[in-house]
């Protein structure tokens, strides 16, 4: 599946994609400067297309998975099939810190690398553009990555999707971990890769619970891509087809039958989806919300955001509900947050944490502003509390 997206050449708005007011339909906007392939042997295939973008690649991974899954071994073939140098580094840890993306960034220099090429999930992808961002102003510190530009500068980074739920393969969105602040934020630079190779393959040595989290870290994507003031057409587009591809596999989570080769090409094909309806909106408060759960509790990033989730549709306009919840077929919240609860295994979050969160994201205005439906506190405690 070649999905290439430098220009939109055509806009199929088929399937139930609500109407909205005249005033965001006469200033919509669209831009994916991404070259997406989804297809088996992606790194193969594309080998020369991946070679191309520079003569030294830093390969940007984690400890393990990218062995395991056979990911690594396929783009050091190819870089090698074509004479680039390479090196790995693999120090990259769940919801990446500032102080990784610097010691990767030194190492990079060391090795006088031209381009990066990330392998795994969110984490190493959004560390990829951090460290390329890093790599493209060497004069610059830390601090530079959380600056505002008028332009940022990057080398071109490769992304290689090896879970189904972050979307970073098409996004331009960086999230770090900043420990002096106890909590994950977005980096205000937009890096958005100039190519992403998708192999479903690569899923399958993923553990179930890896799937289960991410697949709803997906999912949540697309629900505040559509639950967002900043929706348009065309990112609804891709959430509609999105939620259709992750509906058909959504049984699989709950065990009631093993994965096919199907179910892994449906949950990253509706990941890239959503990413692709993200980069368009941004997120909403689901995600507000979970950044400092997952700080303080460790909750995992999608099993925290998806915690919120249910609360966060049942607030919305009973239309909005409607049709999400019977797109990916659910009768109801209650549905929903029952799948919720078999898929993550997440118990009820501590009342401290809750209101801890809940005061950090009612003084973000811009955050705020994104929600399609009138928020305060009240509203914002009954979201993060539904399940009490």
């Amino acid at each position: 599946m070649d999905i290439h997206y430098n220009i939109l050449l055509e806009v199929c708005t088929a399937g139930k994609l609500r109407n909205q007011a005249d005033d965001w339909r006469q200033n919509m906007k669209y831009y994916i400067p991404t070259k997406v392939y989804q297809e088996i042997d992606a790194v193969k295939v594309h080998a020369e297309e991946l070679a191309g973008y520079g003569s030294y690649a830093l390969i940007v991974t984690g400890k393990y998975s990218a062995r395991a899954n056979g990911a690594l071994a396929d783009v050091e073939a190819a870089l090698d099939a074509y004479g680039k140098k390479h090196v790995q580094y693999d120090g990259i840890e769940e919801n990446p810190s500032v102080e990784t993306v610097m010691k990767a960034t030194e190492f990079g220099k060391r090795n006088g690398v031209d381009f990066v090429i990330a392998i795994g999930g969110g984490s190493p992808m959004d560390a990829a553009k951090a460290i390329a961002i890093m790599l493209a102003n060497p004069e610059k510190d830390a601090d530079y990555l959380y600056e505002n530009v008028a332009h940022t500068k990057a080398l071109p980074v490769v992304t290689i999707p090896t879970t189904c739920g972050t979307g970073s393969e098409v996004t331009g969105v960086a999230v770090l971990t900043v420990h002096a602040k106890r909590t994950k934020a977005s980096l205000p630079h937009r890096v958005f890769p100039v190519l992403a190779l998708a192999d479903p393959k690569y899923l399958k040595t993923a553990s179930k619970k890896v799937i289960g989290q991410t697949a709803i870290d997906a999912l949540g994507h697309m629900i505040e891509s559509y639950l967002n003031t900043t929706a348009t057409d065309y990112s609804r587009m891709f959430v509609d087809q999105g939620l259709k591809v992750w509906a058909r596999s959504k049984d699989a989570l709950l065990g009631m039958r093993e994965m096919t080769d199907e179910d892994y090409s449906n949950f990253l094909l509706a990941s890239t989806l959503a990413g692709m309806a993200i980069a368009q909106t941004g997120t909403t408060i689901p995600h507000s919300l979970s950044y400092a759960i997952t700080y303080e509790l460790g909750v995992p990033h999608g099993i925290a955001i998806g915690y919120f989730l249910p609360g966060y549709i049942r607030e919305a306009d009973v239309a909005d509900q409607e049709y999400l919840l019977s797109t990916i077929g659910f009768s109801s919240v209650d549905e929903f947050a029952d799948f919720f609860q078999v898929v993550s295994d997440c118990g009820i979050l501590p009342e401290e944490n809750i209101r801890q969160v809940v005061d950090i994201v009612v003084e973000n205005k811009a955050k705020l502003a994104l929600c399609p439906y009138p928020l305060d506190k009240e509203v914002l405690l009954r979201i993060a509390s539904w399940r009490k």
